[in-house]
């Protein structure tokens, strides 16, 4: 076994599930986009992009993440924003990931919904095929919006169906409820989209509650506030609910104040189904392995922790279920090979 934990950070094979493909905008590429699609930003250098990414709420970041969006207009542009994140996973040895996407973001400034889902599905499809990276798309309702403009949404990805796996909720949580969305939710479970949710980041444990049972979600994004009940604990417990944690995005956002005080090795402890993820990653500072370093040097988790963190990940992924095993006796065949 490496001597390191960094070392068998870098060698675990990984899923991320909770990855904001909008979020991955790095300053440079955003900056390039700029000039190529003739977009005037209010910042006057990347340098002056970085300054900006100082935040004490939520709120604040998502001011600055839509500016950003500005930036991208043309099919090119949604492929590059993927293929640069996919390239940088490759490098974090991820196998698999399930993107989340904004479309309202885009369709709100005269952005084509296929304009968008074509980048980002042929920066798929090349990832298969050039990186070995399984990706796929999951679109996400604004839920500071009205759910009347979710469902419009959810009207046009029909026609782009087969290229979308799943539905989730994000955008500011405080003051407005997973119930919010649930007649949206349920005609997105008639078309057999999976359904996950943001919920208990900065909104209450009843947020959680409210996702399982008004929204029937198969995971919950973040669940952190999840601790303050424990009949809560329990039923995440029992069903095994995943919860796709993001460490750095907690402490950049002030839902932490100290990595060392982070939740991860309690929601372990306590029996929950935790992976390890990024977010935001251009945003807050760190990829998927960033965030697994982060959390290891800041929690001391150990070898058996890290290569449990890692494999519900895949436990996790909405993959067909022969495409799972042959990925779960991949990852333990890594695991096999790196020793004790």
């Amino acid at each position: 076994m490496p001597d390191q934990p960094h070392l068998l950070i870098d060698r675990l094979p990984k899923c991320e599930l909770h990855i904001h493909i909008e979020g991955s905008l790095e300053p440079e590429l955003m900056f390039a986009l700029a000039q190529r699609n003739k977009v005037k930003l209010p910042f006057a250098s990347v340098e002056e992009v970085r300054k900006a990414y100082q935040f004490s709420q939520l709120q604040d970041f998502l001011d600055i993440y839509y500016q950003g969006m500005s930036v991208l207009i043309t099919e090119q542009d949604f492929f590059d924003l993927a293929w640069a994140y996919l390239e940088r996973a490759r490098a974090d040895n991820v196998r698999y990931v399930e993107m989340f996407f904004d479309p309202q973001g885009h369709t709100s400034r005269g952005v084509a919904f296929a304009t968008v889902v074509g980048g980002l599905h042929r920066a798929c499809q090349e990832a298969a095929a050039r990186l070995g990276i399984r990706a796929s798309l999951i679109m996400c309702f604004l839920r500071h919006l009205s759910e009347a403009e979710a469902e419009a949404t959810l009207d046009q990805a029909q026609a782009h169906r087969s290229r979308i796996i799943g539905v989730g909720l994000d955008s500011s949580e405080k003051g407005h409820p997973p119930s919010k969305f649930r007649t949206v939710y349920r005609r997105a479970r008639e078309m057999g989209l999976h359904l996950v949710a943001h919920a208990g980041e900065e909104g209450p444990p009843e947020y959680v509650w409210e996702a399982l049972d008004v929204l029937g979600v198969e995971r919950v994004d973040h669940g952190n506030r999840s601790l303050e009940d424990d009949s809560l604990v329990a039923r995440l417990a029992r069903e095994r609910m995943p919860l796709t944690v993001c460490p750095l995005s907690n402490l950049k956002l002030c839902v932490v104040r100290d990595l060392r005080r982070h939740p991860l090795r309690r929601m372990m402890d306590k029996g929950l189904t935790v992976t390890v993820n990024s977010d935001d990653p251009a945003y807050f500072g760190g990829y998927v392995g960033d965030n697994y370093r982060a959390v290891q040097q800041a929690l001391g988790l150990g070898r058996d922790e890290l290569i449990a963190v890692a494999r519900n990940g895949f436990l996790a992924a909405f993959m067909p279920e022969d495409e799972r095993k042959k990925a779960l006796t991949e990852f333990d065949a890594a695991v096999a090979a790196l020793g004790r």
